[in-house]
């Protein structure tokens, strides 16, 4: 059964192609809202496309799929819109312009495109910004980033932010639209063990609140559900080697070609 917080996830045979071959192929999945699920494998793999067709970004080619319910690709802008997207490089990337303070406050801009019209209206005179700080705190205190232990406090540059700082700050981001899926990709990339360990505890605390978490990773941890993709016969890119630690790599490129091809909204 689905829940109201959580969204369940099911694919049966799931499969993209492009047009350099197969960015994955003959995945199964079947979890409860609540769980946390870890995308397992190789560089070039499909990874990252297995994670933006089962949020509604990438248009899947074989197989079936469902998110809360929602037929994939049938109800794509559906289950957009109850995913939400913590950090997956090129695609939601932060501005390294901004601080913490105004990246967030245009987070909670941005959410207020998706307020009813009707909701704006019966708001009180100066309830938004009220409900706007009220969220961004929640959603801080949900990935466990405190601004004063930053070194400007809110005024902080992102660009100064440390990897598992910034992972936390858009995992606020996109927490600050309450999604029932959150998603996001290289979850231990470029992390120490101590603070890979960290960011799998946030992700599991996350979940233990409801909200149904799917994370990239090269390696998953005991105890999380796990879905693992391998290279596929015909390779996403088959000019360049896999396994460049930086995503160089061939689930970017084959990430590419295949929204080239499908489209992503």
């Amino acid at each position: 059964m689905d829940s109201p917080h959580g969204a369940a996830v099911k694919a049966e045979d799931f499969g993209l192609k492009g047009p350099r071959g197969w960015a994955f192929r003959g995945v199964d999945v079947d979890a409860a809202p609540g769980t946390l699920i870890a995308i397992e494998g190789p560089s070039g793999s499909g990874r990252t496309c297995l994670l933006l067709a089962l949020t509604g970004r990438m248009k899947p080619t074989a197989g079936r799929a469902e998110v809360a319910g929602l037929p994939l690709p049938k109800r794509m802008g559906a289950v957009r819109r109850l995913a939400g997207l913590g950090p997956v490089p090129g695609v939601n990337d932060l501005d390294q312009a901004l601080t913490v303070g105004e990246q967030l406050r245009e987070g909670a801009l941005l959410q207020r495109r998706y307020e009813s019209p009707l909701r704006a209206l019966l708001r009180p005179p100066g309830s938004r910004g009220k409900a706007a700080a009220a969220r961004i705190d929640a959603a801080l205190d949900a990935v466990g980033l405190d601004p004063e232990t930053l070194p400007k406090g809110l005024r902080t540059s992102v660009r100064d932010l440390d990897r598992l700082e910034a992972v936390r700050l858009s995992l606020a981001l996109a927490l600050l639209g309450a999604p029932r899926l959150l998603a996001l990709d290289d979850v231990d990339l470029k992390l120490s063990d101590t603070e890979r360990e960290e960011a799998w505890e946030l992700l599991r605390s996350i979940a233990a609140s409801g909200t149904t978490v799917l994370a990239v990773c090269s390696q998953a941890p005991e105890g999380v559900r796990v879905v693992r993709t391998e290279p596929g016969a015909e390779p996403a890119d088959p000019a360049g080697p896999a396994g460049a630690e930086d995503r160089t790599d061939d689930d970017t490129k084959g990430a590419d070609d295949a929204l080239a091809e499908t489209g992503r909204a």
